[in-house]
């Protein structure tokens, strides 16, 4: 198996109140319509499907202090009825909407907030609500607000894939004001903005979709009042003529330089067909040939070279769009631009192209990154069109860079917004948190080493500690709801559950791990994170897992802690960048937002059932307080609870296991030592500062005699709480564990692992100097460098790492030198996302230290991995020999296969059957329609492993930004 096989793995192990459960969002919607003085809304669709939508409603009073409110608005359209209303009580007659408040929440003094949301239907159209009144007071179209109106494009325009959509709008604004900006939106998704008249943003590389899209715009004054939403529908439709089809949307070059890309025909044509090649605009220092290529019915879909070249006359900045076009087809444009000799932000800048360029498929329509272009690949995503939250924070850190070379934020706040409405579930998506008990978190089931000792039989008898952070956090945030990201989402809802089992929503959550370390990826069974027993057997999927006496329909969601850390992160630089440059406002909401996803993220910290560190059986001491915390990032932290809004239950947890690779030091200090950054929460600074002491003692611990950083520590032995066996090294009560939490294959094996969790703690070392994290990345650096070879032409890093020993048991006061742990590099390899992390270490690392070997390392390392540049970004040969246990029926000698219990059958929502026997591909059978599995069904039939070249979303971006980060650390090269 691939060295990184597993190094997304997350796994939610059985837990809490009844049984697991899960739900499901699509979020759509213009940006929210706001209020004037008086009262203040914000109406928002929050998910949206198939005739059906999610609506959240946010009320402000800005008036006299009120004990009780009515809030009325009218739908602007006949046929949006609202069917199901919570937070207050819905009454709809025609249009008109009138909600009263909910006992509880009918005091509202002045600047108090509250929300309510509702489930509705619509027909045609789902537009958004302008006008709305609280107590008969008018909250929309105050005198003291800007208007504004889209006078371009008209509603119900069409346009052609891919479209280019200028946006025009005007702006007025009240008495004694001026319009400070206007933000234009597609579906409440920010696209940009403009501080001038005429107002404009063009919208470009817009795919096609059934639906219409809805352009939105809100203008700003002078004092930040904001105008309500004007929204205009258009469609995009399919191309139906034929196109010109470039492998690359730009090319950078430097003077006396020349580059190429290729040109092909989206279908066949009846003849030949003659295409032209120019500069159309531009400077005249750049050049293309040949002037013309001609396409035959025969190589209209093999690629062309076309070559740019810059004169030596060329200057850096210069620009040039270079036009293919042909008769009845549709040009193609590539545009050109000269950079300095060698330039490594322009190679940023072309990566970032290559995975914002909609022809190269990272993202789906919705906008959502991808896992991998590629969709056969198994990896912990079974499928490659399914994404994570990794890829979202990776997504946010490609913005951030972009933003620090550009000035442009919109992209940032774009990514983090459509991050809010497809990976952190709405309050439609976890309805029954309202009846969480902190006092009794979760019942208790024990987890077990394989799948074959599954389900796990629920024990009300254990006892369990309590929450210390629920209290807390609503009282900052006026909520029971989490604001966290859930790791995994079906994109294209390829498996087919849909949202909540309605088999055809989009963007879907769904689970996979759940049955303990030696579950490997090829052995999962997928699920609906929201189980409504629509899909599986008679009891959905949720006998698999655990044993009750009865089972109900509920949702639940797993948060893997270093993707929300590494948002907060990102977010950090983000927020230095703009501030630099004068736009902190621009992402200040971001900024708050990330800051807030950090409060939550402590549950990562606790004991899964809230027990004190150091239990070794069941009846050891349940949690008080912040007694269960173990101050370091685990492998993930869970929440779930009833479908049924009558049912009254809920349940959290978080994971009994940390792993070194999961922590992050980087974001630790930013969320106790940067003020943008403190969350809401009183004790949470503190928590966090005493996590960021933990974690850089953690890595102490575990590191080798060599330099390399061993696996981490448990809580929960076995999973069960079991006694570790005798003389189990400890680290504050906690067990070591060479491989925690997964061990097909190892999780400390990837080398992958070391470099990711080494480059915060870089970053965090470059921002504050500490000698602690510097004596840690000193012998880290030394080893790793001892065991590679890079030049600028070629590289090989380690790729498979084997471990021997142990550490000590950590002693804070005088910490031992582990000469007893050993690490061994078994084998090395090219993997170019894991170089990228690799050189990011090394340049932050070099920066601050002033290594000069470190310093080269890094830039050679940057060169060769452009060799392996293509036409979609950079990518390199890989052999798939794991793929033969994709037909691996489960055997009990060897472990391996899907384990399914005698006597459980069900079926996915294809009809694939479930039971004793199958295999992956038996309820994957979808994958036997894939463009690329005839390689692997040879190979199962006897033929060599399969290769791919894979482009994976996480990997792109770790190379672009590495890019990024050494021309900005070294400027001089």
């Amino acid at each position: 198996m691939r060295p990184y096989a597993q190094r997304l793995r997350r796994r939610l192990a059985v837990t809490g109140v009844a049984v697991l459960g899960a739900g499901t969002a699509f979020v759509a919607g213009g940006p929210p319509a706001y209020a004037a003085a008086g009262c203040a809304v914000v109406y928002k669709v929050q998910s949206q499907w198939n005739g059906g939508f999610t609506g959240d409603i946010a009320i402000t009073n800005s008036g006299d202090p009120l004990t009780s409110w009515k809030l009325e608005y009218d739908f602007p359209d006949a046929g949006q009825k609202v069917t199901q209303g919570w937070s207050g009580t819905y009454a709809q007659s025609g249009k008109r909407v009138t909600v009263t408040n909910a006992p509880w929440n009918g005091t509202l003094g002045t600047g108090a907030s509250t929300s309510t949301g509702f489930n509705g239907t619509f027909g045609s159209t789902n537009p958004v609500p302008t006008a709305f009144t609280l107590n008969g007071q008018p909250c929309n179209g105050s005198a003291a607000a800007p208007t504004v109106a889209i006078s371009s494009p008209a509603a119900n325009t069409r346009y052609t894939a891919p479209a280019s959509i200028p946006i025009t709008a005007t702006a007025t604004a009240a008495s004694g004001q001026t319009i400070a900006k206007v933000e234009f939106y597609h579906d409440g998704l920010l696209l940009g903005s403009d501080t001038t008249a005429p107002y404009s943003y063009t919208w470009s590389g817009v795919p096609a979709q059934a639906a219409a899209y809805h352009l939105q715009a809100v203008a700003y004054d002078g004092a930040g009042t904001k105008s309500s939403t004007a929204d205009v529908p258009v469609f995009v439709d399919a191309s139906t003529s034929p196109a010109i089809v470039a492998d690359a949307t730009s090319v950078t070059l430097a003077p006396g330089k020349s580059g190429t890309y290729r040109l092909s025909l989206s279908k066949a044509p009846a003849a030949n067909v003659t295409v032209t090649v120019a500069r159309d605009t531009g400077s005249t220092a750049i050049t293309a040939t040949p002037a013309t290529l001609t396409f035959t019915p025969a190589n209209w879909n093999t690629g062309q070279p076309v070559t740019i070249a810059a004169a030596n006359s060329a200057k850096t900045g210069d620009t040039a769009t270079i036009t293919a076009t042909a008769s009845g087809h549709t040009a193609a444009n590539v545009a050109v631009t000269v950079v300095e000799e060698g330039a490594v932000d322009a190679r940023f800048t072309q990566l970032y192209n290559d995975i914002k360029n909609p022809a190269n498929g990272y993202f789906s329509p919705e906008g959502v990154p991808y896992h991998s272009v590629e969709t056969l690949i198994d990896e912990a995503p079974d499928h490659g069109h399914e994404t994570t939250s990794e890829a979202f924070s990776y997504w946010l850190w490609l913005e951030a860079e972009h933003g620090q070379v550009t000035g442009d934020w919109a992209p940032f706040n774009n990514a983090w917004a459509t991050m809010e409405k497809y990976i952190i579930p709405s309050h439609a998506d976890q309805p029954t948190n309202a009846s969480y008990n902190p006092a009794k978190p979760a019942t208790y089931a024990a987890e077990y080493p394989l799948p074959s000792q599954y389900p796990s039989q629920l024990d009300s008898s254990v006892s369990v500690g309590t929450d210390p952070l629920a209290a807390e956090l609503k009282s900052a945030y006026g909520t029971d709801d989490i604001y966290g990201m859930h790791w995994l989402l079906d994109v294209d809802n390829t498996y087919g559950f849909g949202r909540c089992g309605d088999g055809t929503t989009r963007v879907a959550y769904i689970n996979t791990f759940q049955r303990g370390a030696q579950e490997s990826t090829f052995e999962t069974v997928p699920q609906p994170a929201c189980d409504t027993f629509k899909h599986g057997g008679p009891n959905g999927f949720l006998d698999l897992f655990t044993k009750d006496t009865s089972y109900a329909k509920q949702w639940k969601y797993t948060n893997a802690p270093d993707a929300d850390s590494r948002a907060v992160q990102v977010a950090y630089w983000a927020h230095q960048w703009a501030t630099a440059q004068g736009k902190q406002s621009q992402i200040s909401s971001t900024v708050a937002n990330a800051a807030k996803m950090g409060d939550y993220l402590r549950y990562s910290f606790y004991d899964k059932y809230f027990k004190q560190p150091g239990c070794t059986s069941t009846s050891c001491a349940a949690g008080s307080g912040k007694n269960s915390s173990n101050n370091l990032m685990s492998w993930y932290y869970a929440w779930g609870g009833a479908y049924d809004t009558s049912a009254g239950w809920a349940w959290r947890i978080g994971s009994s296991t940390s792993h070194f690779g999961y922590q992050n030091p980087m974001a630790a200090y930013v969320l106790s030592n940067v003020g943008a950054f403190n969350p809401k929460s009183p004790t949470a600074k503190a928590d966090w500062q005493a996590s960021l002491n933990r974690q850089l003692e953690f890595y102490q611990w575990l590191q080798s005699s060599e330099g390399a950083i061993a696996g981490g520590a448990t809580n929960s032995w076995n999973g069960n709480y079991s006694a570790p066996p005798a003389g189990t090294p400890t680290f504050y009560g906690l067990a070591y564990v060479e491989a925690p939490v997964y061990a097909d294959p190892p999780s400390n094996q990837w080398f992958g692992m070391q470099t990711w969790s080494l480059e915060r703690l870089a970053e965090y070392y470059y921002t504050t100097g500490d000698a602690k994290a510097k004596s840690i990345l000193d012998k880290w650096v030394t080893w790793a460098l001892a065991n590679s070879t890079i030049t600028a032409s070629s590289f090989e890093i380690p790729s498979d790492l084997t471990w021997s020993g142990a550490p000590a048991t950590w002693n804070a006061s005088n910490p031992a030198a582990n000469t007893n742990l050993h690490v061994t590099v078994k084998s090395k390899g090219t993997d170019v996302g894991v170089a990228g992390s690799f050189a990011k270490l090394l340049t932050y690392y070099a920066a601050k230290s002033g290594n000069t070997a470190a310093k080269t390392a890094a830039k050679n390392l940057l060169d060769a991995i452009w060799t392996h540049k293509d036409a979609k970004g950079v990518s390199v040969t890989e052999t798939r020999a794991d793929y033969n246990r994709m037909d691996d029926t489960y055997n009990a000698s060897t472990g391996q296969g899907i384990y399914i219990p005698n006597g459980w059958s069900g079926k996915m929502p294809n009809g694939d059957v479930i039971k004793p026997g199958v295999s992956f591909l038996d309820i994957r059978s979808f994958y036997k329609n894939d463009p690329d599995y005839p390689k692997v069904q040879a190979y199962l039939n006897g033929g060599a492993a399969p290769t791919f070249n894979y482009h994976r979303f996480w990997a792109q971006v770790d190379v672009a930004t590495g890019y990024a980060d050494y021309a900005r650390l070294f400027p001089q090269g």
